[in-house]
């Protein structure tokens, strides 16, 4: 048995080098780390070679069906928004409200802002919009892309339309609606911390003993626009009205309160004659505005429609392939699946797209340009959305999961607080929370199962403790520096954020205990 155990773990290994010690571009990484899987399911764990060949292939098309229908769609709209030229005049809106208290800034952009990127499109691409403009308001720009990767945490697990909660349901089997709620209580008492650290970063002590009022707003109002929908309503929208909440909440409160001194990057005291200036002088009219903000409740109403509790167009299902096998821990039947429901969310934001067009009205070039740049950007991620995915099902079919699973509860009850450690290594090094869950959430729910623990908690924070570690992950940092003079220097970013990530893995830990020791029926099914 601790034979299978060591063995369980060599896919894991070869990933994780071929990752972080090659540098493996990461679709090639994971063909191999999937093709070396099967093989060892198949000579060490005896799976039928036919039997493993279709539970890879469903896993492939799965990764392919709820996770890049989803993100490619995400991309699409944020693409057509940027040729089109709402993008642009949407950020310059934001920049514009943003007035010229640094504090203010960094909490409307990179963590509101940042927020809704995420939520959009994911990929680091928060880090690539929002630093050049904190650079802009003067932030060095290491800080500035430290401080947009710490504003990232909190909305990492819902990024890119909830795919990385989607792809933890596929690959465990779990509710996926009991799975966005578990992660949407977690999130909601990390996501304290990361306003009161960014008025730290940018403004010092002393403008946090000013500002404070500032922190309590935007934690508490992202937090009233994420928690209700990842509870009710799921996994796609909670960072985009999160982040929607937390920006027009700020927008008022600062209408009505301001720190007495307006004070610039470090702390320091801004002219007296810029206190009520903008930073932007141009002003944004009303039309522009509207029609800036429209894409985005177009996306909502829409998927909120399509993909909520009252609606049934998701559970239909046009094709469904599955391969059987025996749980070696409940001697029990299982059984992996490809479930092709056509109208899944996906098709809500596919749909969605389609509305948008209908008003902003690009033209057959612009269109194509669309779709050029996604793919051109896309190609990587979506072939390892199908071998992740893949490699997953493999994982999990031939028993080695369950085998990791039997090792890691060796560990006793004391694993609840490796669960957030083990996804933060895993983003770490793969520089994804999707591929994060897929490789670890079914060793994660296969070890709660062993330990008798709530089903939701290991497999939640294994998510959460990967948003946790996005601020280090080599390939979210070098799509995060491409804006800036960082460019191929992912590692002086990289340590520049280690110790406030840290930081934020040892608060997430003890809110693990928390859940654990007090909170244990959230975490039920």
């Amino acid at each position: 048995m601790w034979a299978a155990v060591i063995v369980a773990f060599v896919p894991l290994f070869v990933l994780l080098a071929l990752l972080a010690g090659l540098r493996m571009t990461a679709w090639l990484a994971t063909l191999i780390a999937g093709v070396i899987t099967a093989a060892l399911g198949i000579w060490v764990w005896h799976a039928p070679v036919g039997s493993m060949a279709r539970a890879y292939l469903y896993g492939g098309l799965q990764g392919v069906w709820a996770v890049d229908w989803i993100t490619f769609w995400g991309l699409i709209i944020f693409n057509t928004l940027v040729f089109t030229g709402d993008f642009e005049r949407f950020k310059n809106w934001i920049v514009h409200h943003a007035t010229t208290d640094i504090r203010i800034q960094t909490l409307m952009l990179a963590w509101a802002f940042g927020a809704l990127l995420e939520g959009l499109v994911g990929f680091g691409y928060p880090w690539a919009v929002v630093a050049p403009i904190l650079v802009g308001f003067g932030v060095a720009d290491l800080d500035a892309i430290r401080v947009t990767a710490l504003a990232n945490n909190a909305p990492v697990s819902y990024g890119a339309l909830g795919a990385p909660i989607i792809a933890l349901a596929a690959v465990t089997s779990l509710p996926l609606m009991a799975l966005s709620a578990s992660v949407g209580h977690i999130v909601a008492i990390l996501a304290l911390l990361p306003p009161w650290v960014l008025l730290f970063l940018v403004s010092g002590a002393e403008g946090v003993k000013e500002g404070w009022p500032l922190a309590v707003v935007a934690s508490l109002a992202y937090v009233g626009g994420q928690w209700p929908v990842a509870v009710f309503l799921g996994p796609y929208l909670p960072d985009i009205t999160g982040a929607l909440t937390a920006f027009w909440v700020l927008f008022a409160f600062t209408k009505v309160w301001r720190p007495k001194t307006v004070r610039t990057f470090g702390g320091r005291p801004a002219a007296r004659s810029l206190g009520a200036q903008s930073t932007v002088e141009a002003a944004v009219d009303p039309g522009s505005a509207l029609r800036a903000w429209s894409p985005y409740i177009v996306l909502i109403l829409i998927v909120v429609a399509w993909t909520g509790p009252w609606s049934k167009l998701p559970s239909y299902s046009l094709v469904r392939l599955s391969v059987q096998g025996i749980s070696s821990i409940s001697n029990q039947p299982f059984a992996q699946t490809f479930n092709l429901n056509p109208l899944s969310g996906g098709t809500a934001i596919l749909v969605s797209w389609l509305v948008i067009l209908t008003f902003l009205r690009p033209g057959a070039a612009t269109i194509r340009q669309v779709f050029k740049r996604t793919f051109h950007q896309m190609w990587g991620a979506l072939l390892v959305g199908f071998f992740i995915f893949g490699l997953a099902f493999a994982f999990v079919f031939s028993g080695m999961a369950n085998s990791m699973a039997y090792g890691c509860s060796k560990v006793g009850p004391l694993f609840v607080v490796l669960a957030p450690i083990l996804g933060w290594v895993g983003v770490a090094l793969s520089g994804s929370n999707t591929s994060t869950n897929a490789m670890f959430g079914p060793v994660q729910a296969a070890t709660g199962r062993l330990l008798n623990l709530p089903p939701l908690l290991l497999p939640s924070f294994n998510s959460v403790g990967a948003e946790v570690g996005k601020p280090i992950a080599p390939q979210t940092a070098s799509v995060g520096v491409s804006t800036s003079r960082y460019v191929r220097n992912e590692g002086d970013v990289i340590r520049h954020n280690m110790s406030w990530t840290l930081a934020t893995l040892a608060y997430l830990i003890l809110i693990t205990l928390v859940f654990y020791y007090f909170l244990p029926n959230v975490m039920e099914v």
